[in-house]
């Protein structure tokens, strides 16, 4: 980018590109440590080569304390497309990157095959009311631990409280309170009102029916400005996309983007054995209680535990509770 700042992306599947727009705070590195996120974004490349980045000041990319604005965004998903060096893909944006990405689309029509807006706004003012906002705002520049924990909250109802303690972590691992400030600033003033009747992408505009980060009559603003756009309104409270039911999500984009439907809901690809293990590992057994359990010895348990985290990249028993959990949510 311009000044020097260097902008974190990965690539994971293969065929046509996916770019994905961030929501609020991201870390490419952290998001295969939760599960439920790792399996989200697998189900997405699978076809496709899925392309995630960090904006500056969060996660692996350069520091930033410049002024944040749609400009800047813009700018970032530049820097990004011209180091991937691709004329024309697809484009996801969710929460904070779906007016970002419906801005690009509108900004650059001949660089977007398909567009996907997931629990994304016209206009950051409709977030709630200036009280809330403020509030909001202060609490995370005065308490970021607190902070985060209430966001965490308000984005993944759904999840279990184990993953809402990590998802919280994973905010504080991924910018600093000042950074989440400064973005989530810009979420209440961004304004793409005017850009996206410019959209010329075939869009799908994706929402969740109770998301109270991000108001459900937002997502029926952006689908009725956009022309052509077909909007779904899907059931859940969970702002997150890879939250909740992430399936019908994923679902949804990958009929849109025309890929094959997946075989398996949730493709845990462990044993029978390494299956009862991780349940009750996620009920909160110690590795003596397991071996009682199972009738097997301690000594099994814990070689099927570590296997069952090698298999799924995971790091500690709290990252497996919290997958199984995830898999396993009605």
């Amino acid at each position: 980018m311009a000044g020097g700042t260097r902008v974190a992306f990965a690539v994971s599947g293969s065929g046509p590109p996916l770019l994905v727009a961030p929501g609020w705070l991201s870390n490419l590195e952290l998001d295969w440590s939760i599960p439920a996120q790792r399996l989200f974004y697998e189900s997405l490349s699978s076809g496709r080569s899925l392309v995630r980045y960090d904006r500056p000041g969060c996660g692996l990319s350069d520091p930033y304390d410049g002024p944040r604005s749609v400009q800047h965004e813009l700018d970032t998903l530049a820097a990004v497309v011209a180091a991937l060096q691709v004329e024309r893909f697809d484009l996801f944006g969710w929460s904070l990157g779906a007016p970002v990405a419906a801005a690009w689309a509108a900004a650059h029509p001949e660089s977007v095959s398909r567009l996907v807006l997931y629990g994304g706004w016209a206009s950051g003012a409709a977030i709630g009311d200036d009280a809330s906002r403020e509030h909001v705002l202060g609490l995370l520049a005065t308490h970021w631990g607190l902070g985060s924990d209430v966001l965490t909250e308000l984005f993944a109802p759904d999840a279990d409280p184990g993953t809402r303690r990590v998802l919280a972590e994973y905010q504080r691992a991924s910018s600093s309170a000042e950074t989440a400030v400064a973005l989530l600033g810009l979420a209440y003033r961004l304004d793409v009102s005017e850009s996206v009747p410019h959209v010329q992408a075939p869009t799908l505009v994706l929402h969740r029916d109770r998301d109270r980060a991000a108001p459900p009559e937002q997502g029926r603003l952006l689908a009725a400005q956009i022309p052509g756009a077909r909007h779904v309104e899907l059931t859940g409270r969970s702002h997150l996309p890879s939250m909740g039911d992430s399936r019908a999500v994923v679902d949804q984009v990958r009929r849109f983007l025309r890929l094959r439907p997946l075989r398996a809901a949730a493709p845990i690809g462990l044993t029978a054995r390494q299956a009862e293990v991780a349940s009750l590992v996620a009920q909160g057994l110690t590795n003596r209680e397991i071996a009682e359990r199972l009738q097997i010895s301690e000594r099994s348990a814990e070689s099927h535990l570590e296997r069952i985290r090698d298999r799924l990249g995971l790091r500690s028993r709290a990252q497996l509770a919290a997958w199984y959990t995830a898999q396993h949510s009605p």
